[in-house]
C-alpha cells in the first residue's frame, strides 16, 4: 500500500482511539493525537527504501539497510509493535495508544497485498488475508477502494457522535 493509504488508516486508528477514551474530537490533545496516527501509520515503511519515510528519517533507514533488514519484516512484525509499546510506556496514554494502533493499522492492512507480511519475524513465513487472485497491489484501482472505505469510516465515526 501507498504512503496515503497507511496515513489514512493511521487517521482512522487514532481516532478510534481519541473516540474510545472519550476525548473531544475539536480539541488539542485529540489533533495531536491525529497527527501521530498520521504520522505512525506509513512508519513501518522506513524499511523501503525510496519511501517516504525511509526520506524523512534517512539515518534510521540506512541503518536498517545496513543491518539487512528488508522490506515488511521487522518493522512489520508484532515483535517490534511489543517493543514500541514498551518504548512508550512513559507516554501518556492517548498518546502511546494513538501511536501503537496507528502503526499496528500499517502491516494489518498489508495483510491484503499479494506479498504478505512476516507477523512473526524474525521467522520468515509471511502471512496474507487474500488468495493472489484477490490480493491487492500497491497503487491499483483496488487500493483506491480500500482508501475510499477507510475514509468513509472516519467520516461516519465522526458523523456518529455529531
Amino acid at each position: 500500500m501507498l504512503q496515503k493509504t497507511h496515513s489514512l488508516a493511521g487517521l482512522l486508528a487514532a481516532e478510534s482511539v481519541v473516540l474510545s477514551m472519550n476525548q473531544p474530537l475539536l480539541s488539542w490533545e485529540a489533533a495531536a493525537a491525529l497527527m501521530i496516527g498520521c504520522i505512525a501509520g506509513p512508519l513501518a515503511d522506513i524499511d523501503k527504501q525510496g519511501s517516504t519515510m525511509a526520506k524523512i528519517l534517512f539515518p534510521l533507514s540506512a541503518l536498517l539497510r545496513i543491518l539487512k533488514v528488508r522490506h515488511r519484516t521487522m518493522t512489520h512484525s508484532i515483535l517490534f509493535l511489543i517493543v514500541l509499546g514498551l518504548l512508550l510506556s512513559p507516554v501518556p496514554s492517548l498518546y502511546k495508544w494513538s501511536f501503537i494502533i496507528a502503526y499496528a493499522s500499517h502491516p494489518l492492512i498489508d495483510l491484503l497485498n499479494v506479498q504478505g507480511v512476516a507477523l512473526l519475524w524474525p521467522f520468515k513465513l509471511k502471512f496474507r488475508l487474500l488468495p493472489k487472485y484477490l490480493a491487492i497491489e500497491t497503487g491499483s484501482s483496488g487500493e483506491l477502494i480500500v482508501r475510499g472505505i477507510l475514509i468513509g469510516f472516519m467520516v461516519w465515526k465522526v458523523v456518529e457522535i455529531l
